[in-house]
């Protein structure tokens, strides 16, 4: 139950990634009016009694299995707020949990944490009723604080005047010191007014991607791009495609709330994220040994069962082709891993259609723990494993995002290594590991076979043995070993 909104998020147990099977917010308002009268708005408190009934309702008839309702800043600070939460509990025997200001803040880092576990840097979390501030260090919390002055309540407490908001904000901020050391690394940029502000800078830079998730801007690029828009007229703004036209009047306060705090942080790069509280308070109650899973690869490998053909062999695949990669950085060879794991899970899309399927796809999917870099870096390699044609627009476009012809020629290998694996083994677990695969100095790129077994027939292996080849720039050759 925020200030604003009031949402039912159910997700998928049992596992690291918060997967969401349903997702239904109402607008209640619950904040509004509170800064002057201090208490909520009766308008938004019948609306969110109403919608907390309808959500309890549902989550039951669903058989969700634990219920966890949990109130922020507009509940936390209003005098009734105490008997709204009352009111709930004896409507829809439940327990409303009211977060503290501090631990709001360390919900919202834990959901970015939960998305990207090496997060360094301060996330910041702008809702209707607060500001909620941690710096993240090492998986760590170091400093936390929490402010009034979400969208509603600086509006409100301004008088709508935008000089007497940037100065409230930027005393706010000066009351913590530990800000300006936290910078360096990021601000995070986390809630509802944020993430519609990226897609405006998206707009502004004609950005080729249209995922706002890990959407990231040096903060040189985004000083401009927040001052255009904190000055934008609303008729601008609503020019930019998929933009909520709801969030439009506020758009202009939260690009100055997000410049004023990176002027204070004075970060690298300003890094918007589509995880939150929500996602922290999942995270918050998975066991240890779910949270210490990677993200990326876990994701990865509940895609691969539940869409490949046979069980997971991705492990597999990523060992046998390990030899073409020496000296890899982990960070390369996790991508490189998380690729093997997806690399035969687009099977049943149409022939004709598979690569670009598989492409857009990868490109689109709400996977966690991916930076823009890296997934279209993913998108190419399931694009080239499919056999898509190298000269495509899209291939283009996405090697754009990489911006280093080394990595664009890695994905083609890696594409071309699936091929030749999934050729070889028809997607079984087991066969792949009965071969090897390696380059020499002297410019061969040999597979090694069982001699005698008609599953190794070279005749069939040798087409794509040798593509392989050529985007190595090697010459193939089979051997036959006993």
């Amino acid at each position: 139950m925020g200030s604003n909104s009031v949402r039912l998020v159910v997700y998928r147990g049992g596992a690291r990634v918060p997967v969401p099977l349903f997702n239904e917010k109402a607008l209640c308002a619950l904040g509004q009016g509170l800064a002057n009268s201090g208490r909520l708005n009766p308008e938004g408190r019948a609306l969110a009694r109403a919608a907390v009934g309808r959500f309890v309702a549902l989550a039951r008839a669903m058989g969700v299995e634990r219920l966890e309702v949990l109130a922020t800043a507009a509940v936390r600070d209003a005098e009734d707020g105490p008997d709204l939460v009352a009111d709930l509990e004896r409507d829809n025997t439940i327990r409303v949990q009211v977060l503290s200001g501090r631990d709001e803040a360390r919900r919202a880092a834990e959901g970015v944490l939960c998305a990207v576990p090496e997060a360094e840097g301060v996330v910041a979390d702008l809702g209707g009723g607060s500001l909620d501030l941690v710096w993240v260090q090492g998986g760590r919390f170091k400093d936390t604080a929490s402010f009034p002055l979400g969208l509603l309540r600086l509006t409100e407490a301004s008088g709508g005047d935008r000089a007497m908001a940037e100065s409230l904000l930027d005393e706010a901020l000066a009351r913590e010191p530990w800000l300006s050391r936290a910078g360096g690394e990021a601000v995070y940029a986390v809630g509802g007014a944020w993430r519609a502000l990226a897609r405006v800078c998206m707009d502004r830079l004609t950005y080729p991607l249209h995922v706002l998730d890990n959407f990231t801007v040096s903060a040189t690029d985004a000083r401009p791009l927040l001052a255009w828009v904190a000055e934008a007229a609303p008729k601008d703004l609503m020019q930019v495609q998929r933009l909520s036209k709801k969030r439009v009047p506020m758009l202009p306060l939260a690009a100055m709330a997000l410049g004023r705090l990176v002027d204070a942080v004075r970060p690298r790069r300003v890094v918007f994220s589509v995880y939150g509280v929500r996602e922290g308070q999942f995270m918050h109650t998975l066991p240890e040994a779910l949270r210490r899973q990677d993200p990326l690869l876990a994701s990865m490998k509940m895609m691969a069962r539940d869409a490949g053909r046979f069980p997971v062999q991705g492990d597999e695949v990523a060992t046998w082709m390990e030899p073409l990669f020496p000296a890899e950085p982990p960070d390369l060879a996790r991508m490189r891993h998380a690729a093997s794991l997806i690399g035969d899970i687009f099977w049943n899309e149409h022939p004709d259609y598979r690569a670009d399927q598989a492409f857009h796809r990868m490109l689109r999917l709400p996977f966690m723990g991916l930076n823009h870099r890296d997934r279209a870096a993913l998108a190419l390699v399931v694009y080239h494993r499919y056999g898509g044609d190298g000269d495509a627009s899209v291939v283009v476009q996405a090697e754009a995002l990489l911006d280093d012809p080394a990595r664009a020629r890695r994905t083609r290998v890696i594409g071309a290594a699936l091929r030749l694996a999934h050729t070889l083994s028809g997607g079984a677990p087991g066969v792949l590991s009965r071969t090897t695969l390696a380059r020499d100095l002297s410019g061969r790129l040999t597979l090694t076979v069982p001699d005698g077994d008609p599953l190794f027939e070279p005749e069939f292996l040798e087409r794509r043995l040798e593509k392989l080849a050529r985007v190595l720039d090697a010459d193939p050759v089979v051997v036959t070993a006993p």
